[in-house]
């Protein structure tokens, strides 16, 4: 029984780290779409979104059935609750992804109003701290959850960062404003996948220590 118990966990685990591969290529295609305002793209990014939604129930469908046929306690109950609740964090990260490549289908033919170089940089610490999260419930490693959560503080500056750029731009030429705001929230979205990621490596700690500092609210 338990054999068969530790294999459906081992599927558990490589099926959340397939729907991580997933959620982190997303945003490495949302921020290559803006950079080069390859609408095409974006648009591949915002349909494969149902992808990664279809990936979501599979793994509650993989976790239901641990739940029910297993009937797990203690740790092993810990495990697979903690699973769920990092599953709804990688949902949303995926549709923020899709969010991101939406308003860049509406920019795609509008040139920059300034040189893109933080918002890339806030995806490529975002991309690192997803990946991070997922891996440090695949190997139960405190101190790798650790890392993504302070690496937050990274994704936080950047943010402010640019939206003081855009502030100031607007205060320069008021016509700057709309497409300001479309950018700015471009990087709130990356803020709050930053965010997520955080929700998620914290559940991990919780597996491992059974307590749980409150999540964001997002």
């Amino acid at each position: 029984m338990r054999n068969t118990f530790d294999k459906q966990l081992a599927m558990l685990n490589n099926l959340l780290l397939e729907m991580g591969a997933m959620i982190s290529g997303a945003i490495a295609s949302a921020v290559k779409a803006l950079v080069t305002q390859d609408a095409a793209l974006a648009r591949e990014v915002f349909d494969n979104d149902d992808t990664i939604d279809d990936k979501e129930k599979e793994i509650e469908s993989a976790c239901l059935k641990l739940l029910l046929q297993q009937q797990p306690v203690a740790g092993d109950l810990r495990l697979i609750s903690t699973a769920l609740k990092m599953l709804t964090d990688m949902e949303r990260i995926g549709d923020h992804a899709a969010d991101i490549s939406e308003i860049t289908v509406y920019i795609s033919d509008e040139p920059f109003i300034k040189e893109l170089e933080d918002i890339p940089k806030m995806a490529e610490a975002t991309i690192e701290m997803v990946n991070k999260s997922i891996e440090s419930f695949a190997k139960m490693d405190k101190d790798l959850a650790s890392e993504v959560i302070l690496h937050d503080d990274v994704v936080d500056e950047l943010f402010d960062k640019v939206k003081d750029d855009l502030a100031r731009l607007i205060h320069q030429n008021v016509d700057n404003a709309k497409q300001a705001m479309d950018l700015l929230m471009i990087a709130k979205y990356f803020e709050r996948i930053g965010d997520h990621a955080v929700n998620i490596a914290e559940w991990v700690i919780f597996c491992m220590t059974g307590s749980h500092k409150e999540k964001k609210p997002l």
